[in-house]
């Protein structure tokens, strides 16, 4: 550590747990072998297979670039977040808060449940990687002991200011209005595999790229809009919890 006890790395220290690695390793082979039955036995597209060896590769590839790269440094002159591919810094004097926040729910064991964010002046949010409760023991208090240690640093005091509160409301809202829409998406491409299989069995010509991308798709996107609108004008009671 420096003088003023600010300066410190947060890394990847301890090992995330199997299912971490293993569920969505599982959920991709099967869907890859399944593809490419359906493609071999002349029901589905030839570019089926290709893709999913793609996305499994882009998957691979990020958990391992996010296992050596990903990093949150600390200095007396900032924070740099390192992802696995680029880094982003902020002066002292651009961060407007620094949060533990619970995430999203959903994400069960197999993910961290508290996380570190940055806030900035325009009440912007960004991810501290592995400052989180994986890493630590006790995020809350690193984070507060950090806060305590950087203020001298500061030519601003860590006092809240309500256009960035603001801000800060509006974009938690616009993610849940676009969280709610991932789960209609997914709750549309459900019906519509049923809809798929009832027009097969029905002797109906049947159309899977329309009927389960471009529906669900379309219909996840409206319906986050409409609900990021909605919210807009009439905010619900608590659309964020505060740690």
């Amino acid at each position: 550590m420096d003088e003023g006890g600010v300066e410190r790395e947060y890394r990847r220290r301890r090992k995330p747990p199997l299912a971490y690695l293993l569920l969505p390793g599982l959920l991709m082979m099967n869907a890859f072998i399944q593809t490419s039955r359906v493609s071999r036995d002349g029901g589905g597209v030839r570019w089926g297979p290709p893709v999913f060896a793609l996305l499994m590769g882009l998957t691979i590839a990020r958990i391992a670039l996010d296992h050596f790269r990903a990093r949150t440094r600390v200095t007396a002159a900032g924070i740099t977040a390192q992802g696995p591919v680029r880094a982003r810094s902020w002066a002292w004097s651009e961060v407007y808060d620094i949060r533990v926040e619970q995430a999203p729910r959903g994400s069960g064991r197999a993910a961290p449940q508290w996380l570190t964010y940055l806030y900035d002046f325009r009440g912007r949010r960004f991810l501290l990687p592995h400052l989180n409760d994986w890493q630590l023991d006790d995020p809350y208090a690193e984070v507060a002991e950090l806060c305590l240690a950087a203020a001298p640093l500061r030519s601003l005091t860590w006092e809240r200011r309500p256009d960035v509160e603001e801000r800060i409301l509006r974009g938690a809202l616009r993610r849940r209005a676009w969280a709610w829409g991932s789960y209609a998406a997914v709750a549309v491409f459900c019906l519509m595999f049923v809809v798929d299989i009832w027009r097969v069995a029905a002797g109906r010509p049947d159309h899977p790229f329309l009927l389960m991308v471009c529906v669900p798709v379309a219909s996840g996107i409206a319906f986050a809009v409409v609900l990021d609108r909605y919210w807009s004008i009439r905010p619900p009671r608590s659309p964020v919890r505060q740690p």
